[in-house]
């Protein structure tokens, strides 16, 4: 078992690494052609008459607000105008070297020294040099995270306090492994985000007292084993899709062709919850049997409920928090006595 979760794991990692990649540039590289080379030409065009046209209608407002003079808008207005003529030049010949060095070379050579890729990037195309952007999207309102998290897990009985748990408190443990995309909800600040992904979540439990779960047909007890147990471990595997409100202050980095709203070092603070399904219920059990040592690895439904729902939340800041979930579904369906699954421990949110 522990090769598969090691497994799922490594998994996990290169999806969220290839995402975290995708999410910078949106897509694909695609195949260069002349004819994709002459057809940006005509949006470097548009975008710089775009961008003339908002520097000119914000000096008109300076203008019309008295803040500036006639005579100095029209000055500001020819040096936008001789601006941005330029940048249309500089960026025409840097299309035309490059259809230039394609035609004479069918392709681009490595050894040029010209990392050049087109990429899809929703609103632009992305020409790459040296691996330096020409051009980046203005505005990217989602990221990723690789999720990962571990902590103490426990039960809380219905009618009963933590204190009575017959589960060990520091042998009960959990783990939970995901990713998560994070999205803006407004267009002009960062201070709410919606977060949402999927992850698979390990609710370990240790009973005290020489103690393992029995299925007795109606209903999972927990019972006295017969010898003397080394181990007793029952663990649920689950997948989850979690959905929090993220509230917390961002820096806004401001440059003059993007900007980014950077939350690192910042106190963060999530509120949500959980929904998804068991993918199996195990248990694990060591003892000595006339000298001999034996593993048991039992697998069964247990009577567990198969579908998983609750409530989380999360302080911290930087990557790391506090977190904390809640079963709000018992983990046995048809015990007279209700048990929850709840979990404390540390939460990583590594973009």
């Amino acid at each position: 078992m522990k090769t598969i979760t090691y497994c799922i794991a490594l998994v996990m990692w290169v999806l969220a690494m290839t995402l975290c990649y995708a999410q910078e540039t949106k897509n694909i590289e695609k195949t260069i052609t002349k004819e994709l080379l002459e057809s940006r030409k005509e949006t470097i065009i548009e975008n710089e008459k775009k961008a003339l046209k908002k520097a000119i209608e914000a000096i008109n407002m300076q203008v019309d607000k008295e803040e500036i003079t006639f005579t100095a808008g029209e000055d500001l207005k020819k040096a936008a105008a001789e601006k941005h003529a330029l940048n249309i030049e500089n960026k025409l010949a840097i299309v035309d070297n490059n259809i230039a060095l394609l035609e004479r070379n069918g392709v681009v050579e490595a050894n040029t020294k010209v990392d050049f890729r087109i990429f899809q990037d929703g609103e632009t195309f992305n020409i790459q040099i040296d691996g330096i952007d020409i051009e980046r999207k203005y505005d990217r309102r989602t990221t990723s995270d690789l999720v990962f998290a571990f902590g103490l897990n426990n039960v809380i009985t219905k009618g009963q306090s933590l204190n009575d748990s017959p589960f060990k408190v520091g042998g009960s443990r959990f783990a939970e492994l995901g990713i998560a995309w994070k999205t803006r909800v407004f267009k002009e600040s960062n201070w709410l985000r919606v977060k949402y992904g999927f992850s698979f979540q390990w609710n370990g439990l240790k009973p005290i007292d020489n103690q393992f779960f029995v299925d007795s047909g109606n209903e999972t007890v927990l019972e006295e084993f017969p010898l003397e147990l080394d181990k007793s471990k029952f663990r649920l595997d689950n997948l989850v899709f979690p959905v929090h409100f993220e509230f917390g202050a961002s820096d806004k980095i401001e440059k003059e062709k993007y900007f980014r709203y950077n939350t690192h070092k910042k106190i963060k603070v999530g509120l949500g919850g959980y929904a998804g399904f068991k993918l199996g219920s195990r248990q694990k059990l060591k003892f000595s049997r006339d000298g001999e040592r034996v593993k048991e690895k039992l697998k069964a439904d247990y009577n567990t409920n198969n579908f998983v729902y609750g409530v989380s939340a999360y302080i911290g800041w930087h990557g790391t928090a506090l977190y904390a979930k809640y079963d709000l579904n018992p983990i046995f369906k048809d015990n007279p006595v209700e048990q929850r699954n709840v979990s404390l421990g540390l939460r990583f949110d590594m973009d």
